[in-house]
């Protein structure tokens, strides 16, 4: 560990792993962390410093320094009155505008008056929520025996608290969306003033520690819905930046159910943390006492990130998925491969489910295998392969082609270049196409129903949902979509700056045999 870091005040490892695009707008947050970067020869940031940036949320930051750069193509008419109404209004829904306006809903709602007292502060409705010295009683759970998930009494009254000046009727006024996944009021509604400091006077069978985020999570089986965990968990961590430790692994997961934690998509936990994910049975029939604690924006919030986003018509590429893309792909080590040459590398996700398969897929592979222009690869993303591997292969596609599905989420990991052709939407024609626009990337999909032809299996009575159904595609649609797609990518500045280093290695490379 260099100087720089063992000198900061956490020796924590892995405090400052970002990104290096990311680097500058940290190091404008954090001022006194900059300078001492600058004092400290063994620094490894000094060009990150002394950068005018800043994320979006914070109190000052002028729109011409902030991250994100949305853009609104479309018509605003019928929606806003201008076209800057139109932006600040996706930047608001879906950028780091929305960050900016829970920070300026947050209320402390229990407030300390000493140094070991407690705290507690929310947002509205109690999306999001931080405390420091809090008290959770799981004594209760030692005879539950059912299995905990998506409950919303798991605690009782008085079975949360802490030792501070309460203000209860206000916290009871937020306590309004009462649903599992939609804010922390069901646990929250029970929070109770203690009449000691729990950890002073030795109340805790468990005192933890490091800053704890207590998470509850959708349907982990699933990649959309998962992958609403990680990045409602990625912008709370932007929420929580008032400490320069605000992005170290250092810190522990609790998930809220007594489910032990297992999925396909579990090795993204890397990216937030350098331990081991707890669940309810960890303290189960214990008071446990936090000295950091958490409570992050949840999956399915009622206008929230990003399951629910309400999207300006118009608008795409939102800062604030693009910083999660970036940070994913940084933490978790994903590789970018040196191109060689200047042909578009084509990804098509198969499926090895019953339902959407595309039943002619070999032909259509065949079919623009053939163009000069295009290396062509199929996939199957299941258990068999890695998650990491996935994103690898999907981090170096710029063009990313599946049927609909929770494959598609893959396309918020593509680069800013790439387009995703959702092949057949499946009369669900927002879910990825939103997905798409949020994350900046070129959206394609299926139009003319004449061309494709539905097989269904006869086991749904009056005709199965387009979601229950394979597909077999004809081949000259397929060609002239996929041929949209490329040339997207290819008259795409970031895209021809990189085929442009190609030019240049080719022309050095062949200086370097004439001599």
């Amino acid at each position: 560990m260099n100087s720089f870091v063992s000198s900061a005040p956490s020796a924590a490892a892995n405090i400052i792993n970002l990104p290096d695009a990311h680097l500058p707008f940290y190091f404008a947050s954090f001022p006194s962390i900059s300078e001492k970067c600058a004092s400290d020869p063994e620094c490894p940031y000094t060009s990150a410093l002394h950068a005018d940036k800043c994320w979006g949320y914070e109190y000052s930051c002028d729109e011409s320094k902030r991250y994100s750069a949305p853009r609104c193509p479309g018509d605003h008419k019928g929606w806003v009155k201008s076209k800057s109404d139109q932006i600040n209004t996706f930047y608001t829904q879906a950028d780091f505008g929305f960050v900016k306006q829970q920070l300026r809903e947050m209320k402390l709602l229990c407030e300390p008056l000493f140094a070991d007292d407690s705290s507690l502060e929310c947002s509205e409705h109690l999306r999001f929520c931080r405390g420091r010295n809090l008290m959770v009683n799981f004594t209760d759970l030692r005879n539950r025996e059912e299995p905990i998930r998506y409950k919303m009494d798991v605690l009782k009254k008085g079975q949360i608290g802490g030792y501070c000046d309460f203000k209860q009727k206000e916290l009871e006024a937020q306590a309004d969306h009462i649903s599992p996944l939609q804010s922390w009021g069901p646990e929250m509604r029970y929070f109770t003033r203690l009449t000691r400091r729990p950890i002073v006077e030795g109340d805790c069978d468990v005192i933890i520690e490091k800053p704890t985020f207590i998470m509850k999570i959708d349907a982990t089986v699933n990649m959309y819905h998962h992958f609403c965990d990680f990045f409602n968990l990625y912008a709370s961590l932007h929420l929580n930046s008032t400490q320069w430790d605000a992005f170290s692994t250092d810190v522990h997961i609790l998930v809220w159910e007594t489910y032990t934690y297992r999925s396909a998509f579990q090795d993204a936990w890397a990216a937030f943390t350098d331990h081991p994910i707890w669940d309810l049975k960890t303290f189960r029939g214990e008071t446990v006492c936090f000295k950091n604690v958490v409570f992050p924006l949840l999956p399915r919030m009622i206008f929230g990130l990003y399951y629910n986003t309400p999207i300006i018509y118009g608008c795409e590429n939102s800062g604030l998925f693009h910083a999660f893309s970036e940070h994913i792909l940084h933490r978790l080590r994903i590789p970018f491969y040196h191109r060689t040459n200047k042909k578009i590398r084509i990804t098509l996700l198969s499926r090895d489910t019953k339902y959407r398969r595309i039943l002619n897929e070999d032909e259509l592979i065949e079919a623009i295998a053939k163009n000069d222009d295009y290396e062509v690869q199929k996939v199957v993303y299941n258990r068999k392969m890695g998650f990491k591997e996935q994103l690898e292969l999907t981090r170096n596609s710029d063009v990313f082609i599946g049927i609909h599905g929770a494959g598609l989420t893959h396309l918020m990991f593509l680069p800013d270049w790439a387009a995703v052709f959702e092949l057949y939407n499946c009369e669900d024609s927002n879910c990825y196409l939103d997905l798409a626009r949020l994350r900046g990337v070129k959206y394609v999909t299926w139009q003319k129903i004449n061309k494709l032809t539905s097989v269904e299996d006869g086991s749904h009575d009056g005709g199965a949902h387009a979601k229950f159904a394979n597909y077999s595609f004809d081949v000259e649609e397929f060609v002239r979509l996929v041929a949209i797609a490329a040339k997207h990518v290819q008259n795409h500045p970031q895209f021809k700056e990189l085929v442009k280093d190609v030019d240049d290695d080719l022309i050095n490379d062949r200086k370097h045999d004439e001599l």
